[in-house]
């Protein structure tokens, strides 16, 4: 079996596709295709910028997702033989869900525009941080999140991102994340836990509760959409398995904008279905370089970021 994974938010860059759009037909169509459901130029958004305009979290979304979708559809008479099992780690999954048949192309870029948009108001700018807690188990990262809750009484401060093995992202309370890098000692708590801190530079504390207004007005447009029948199993954020119900699609996809990404969860149960190899379908290699973290002993990871990839894919499948 084969694993398609799809990147999210932080693995896009100024020209990202743009190799692949200069040769493809599929991949130009797509580009056309996404800018005509948005009623906006993508292709120049993409690949000429700026950068400060693409990392809005409104034109992130879409924009990774159109890459993504492009280049599954370049992929998909190479593979078209495999069984396949997909996830996408927390945007991602949108553009998993359009992969398997789930969702239509034009209705979930413009859904995942207004994801963003929700995400970026939910909280004003200021407020909300996250932070990047390596070598801490995740009972540990929890443990951290509960102590500075309790000893602060700043809320909240919650796992927003289980990325890999001592890699966990915590989102939340500004104040609160401030006060545990400067108060922080691995002999704070009853035992005695480790950890490095590192801060993300992001617009808003995404995957905890303070998404709850973004999460209900989601709920809205996620209500109105068609769930088709999945084509392959698509393993989600929120429970770190596949279902084939669309209403557990739909109600898991609400969730996921307050809940954890549960991403080396997935990882583990793509690997128990059968996966041995899979392939991040989106721009860089953030996906790939988790899951060589989380298993490199049963699974391999290829790309696709160049011509050269796409032939190596060609010569395999």
């Amino acid at each position: 079996m084969l694993g398609l994974i799809f990147p999210g938010q932080g693995s896009q860059f100024v020209g990202m596709g743009k190799v692949f759009y200069d040769n493809f037909s599929i991949v130009k169509e797509t580009f056309e295709e996404g800018s005509d459901a948005l009623k906006k130029d993508l292709k120049k958004l993409i690949f000429d910028g700026p950068e400060s305009e693409l990392t809005l979290t409104h034109n992130t979304q879409p924009a990774l997702l159109l890459v993504s979708v492009a280049l599954y559809r370049l992929l998909k008479d190479l593979i078209k033989n495999e069984k396949c099992i997909g996830a996408g780690h927390s945007l991602g999954e949108y553009s998993a869900l359009v992969a398997s048949g789930v969702l239509k192309f034009n209705e979930a870029i413009c859904a995942v525009q207004k994801r963003g948009e929700f995400m970026q108001k939910a909280v004003p700018v200021g407020q909300g941080g996250m932070l990047a807690v390596l070598g801490a188990d995740n009972d540990n990262v929890l443990r951290i999140c509960q102590w500075v809750e309790e000893t602060t009484k700043l809320k909240p401060l919650e796992p927003a991102n289980y990325n890999a093995p001592g890699q966990v992202v915590i989102s939340g309370n500004i104040k609160a994340i401030e006060w545990l890098r400067e108060n922080y000692k691995g002999s704070s708590l009853s035992s005695e836990i480790k950890a490095k801190f590192i801060p993300l530079n992001v617009s808003a504390p995404f995957h905890c509760s303070m998404m709850m207004p973004a999460q209900k007005e989601m709920e809205v447009v996620l209500k109105d959409m068609n769930f088709a029948t999945s084509q392959f199993p698509v393993v989600q954020n929120v429970t770190a398995q596949d279902t084939d119900k669309k209403e557990e699609i739909r109600q898991n996809l609400i969730d996921q904008i307050s809940s954890p990404v549960r991403w080396a969860q997935s990882v583990i149960n793509i690997q128990k279905n059968g996966v041995q190899k899979t392939i991040e379908i989106g721009p860089g290699r953030v996906l790939s370089n988790l899951v060589k973290k989380i298993d490199s002993s049963h699974m391999t990871t290829l790309n696709i970021e160049n011509i050269e990839d796409f032939k190596k894919l060609e010569e395999l499948f």
